[in-house]
């Protein structure tokens, strides 16, 4: 790892290179549309099997679990890859087409036939779901969490990470925000093969147009292996070589868990639990307001510091979703979601941008499975788990049809809450280390200026 100081010749060096406009094309479709994808994988693919092949939670916990492993498996794979080559603008734009064909493919799974005695044809329609969305996640992490998140630090330098950290931040909310409001009808109305396709045709799409945005910084190719660079990068000679690094990616992981234990229940929450008539509304006053507040705070960010941002954001976090156990009415679930939501991106915004500033310059492909593993893998496996037990143990349910059916409760949020406690633990400990260490910013050289092109 090669560590600078950050200097004022540095800074103002750093200043000269602003990201041009194809970059910041390239920033905001590939990272909008690719979070439109994980939205249908991360919410509304619970949606559908809650709705149409079974309400259990384990298997909902189960089906994120095998996911994230499979985006952890393809993170490590790509991302090592990408770095041997050089390049990303392959991986990428291939990368997209195939994800938006396996997205389109997930209107072909049928629901079992509810007359009947379906226990066989449940358990078949939930294996064939949770190996789609397997293949889905392999495809849609290597072209975005690997190639696409290296292509991004390559482009960018410490002084501009808040801001585009913080508007990648709120491309999550953003693609909800469409979900919510152009799409939401189609699920309402069990019109879910169409609903694959649009959203499968837009990310292919965007692979196509990918190939024209994106450009490779012009990254030296890595020697070594793809599973040798693999490997290297989970050592633990390589945690002791890079302990602000893994540390950073620590504080992600608590973060990461938290959400966890909420999101893939809380589109389920708000429909079936409080039953707000309005939900689709509420979901989207709250997403505009969150992402608003995200890009502000990206701008924040820039200016008072990462660290100085992180544990305001994170405290912002922890009360959103503690209200959000109490709130349950329209009004009051559109303060605390937004509180929630805008303290849980404007979090990942600061961790993400203090990853960034520590990934060796020569090694942001690889860095992307180590990211993976903690950010993505570990909190999909764990966060799910916590939540599944705590709505199992707490036996809400509604009655449809004269069936009781198990709903998420309030009581998600509270567990939420506590697990960020850990995270100014870890803040305070990262400190410290670099304190002890006297490091200064740690950053790769800046990007060349994008051409005029």
């Amino acid at each position: 790892m090669t560590t600078r100081t950050d200097t004022p010749t540095a800074r103002t060096a750093r200043a000269s290179h602003p990201l041009g406009a194809r970059t910041w094309a390239a920033v905001i479709l590939v990272g909008l549309v690719g979070q439109l994808a994980w939205v249908i994988e991360n919410m509304y693919l619970n949606v559908f099997v809650y709705d149409t092949i079974s309400t259990d939670p384990a298997v909902l916990a189960v089906m994120v679990a095998a996911s994230a492993v499979a985006a952890t498996v393809a993170t490590l794979v790509v991302g090592a890859w990408s770095d041997r080559l050089g390049r990303r603008r392959e991986l990428i734009a291939a990368g997209y087409v195939a994800w938006g064909a396996v997205t389109a493919a997930f209107g072909l799974v049928g629901a079992p036939d509810a007359a009947a005695e379906a226990a066989p044809a449940v358990i078949a329609a939930v294996v064939a779901i949770v190996a789609l969305d397997c293949i889905m996640s392999f495809i849609g992490s290597g072209a975005n969490d690997a190639a696409f998140a290296a292509w991004v630090t390559d482009s960018t330098v410490p002084a501009n990470r808040g801001r585009v950290d913080g508007w990648l931040a709120t491309m999550p909310l953003v693609a909800m925000l469409i979900v919510f409001g152009l799409l939401d009808p189609m699920t309402q109305a069990g019109q879910w093969p169409a609903f694959f396709a649009i959203v499968g045709g837009a990310t292919a799409a965007t692979g196509a147009a990918a190939w024209f945005l994106v450009r490779d910084r012009g990254v030296a190719p890595r020697p070594s292996g793809v599973w040798r660079s693999v490997v290297d990068g989970l050592r633990p000679s390589t945690v002791r070589r890079e302990p602000a690094l893994f540390i950073t990616l620590a504080i992600w992981c608590v973060i990461g868990v938290s959400s966890q234990v909420f999101i893939p229940f809380v589109l389920i929450y708000l429909r079936y639990s409080l039953q707000l008539d309005d939900s689709a509304i509420v979901l989207g006053v709250v997403l505009i307001l969150a992402s608003a507040l995200s890009v502000v705070g990206g701008r924040i960010m820039d200016r008072v510091g990462k660290e100085r941002y992180l544990l305001p954001a994170v405290a912002v976090f922890a009360v959103g979703l503690v209200a959000m156990s109490f709130a349950r009415d329209f009004t009051w679930v559109v303060v605390a979601a937004t509180l929630m939501m805008a303290g849980m991106m404007s979090s990942i915004a600061a961790v993400s941008a203090m990853t960034r500033d520590c990934t060796p310059a020569d090694r942001a492909g690889g860095v992307q499975g180590a990211r993976m593993i903690m950010a993505v893998m570990l909190p999909m496996v764990i966060g799910p788990a916590i939540g599944a037990a705590i709505i199992s143990g707490t036996a809400h349910t509604y009655v449809e049809l004269g069936r009781e059916q198990p709903v998420p409760g309030p009581e998600i949020f509270p567990v939420a809450a506590a697990v960020l406690l850990v995270v100014p633990v870890l803040a305070v400990l990262r400190r410290r280390m670099l304190r002890r260490s006297g490091s200064g910013t740690t950053a790769p050289l800046p990007p060349a200026p994008e051409d005029a092109g």
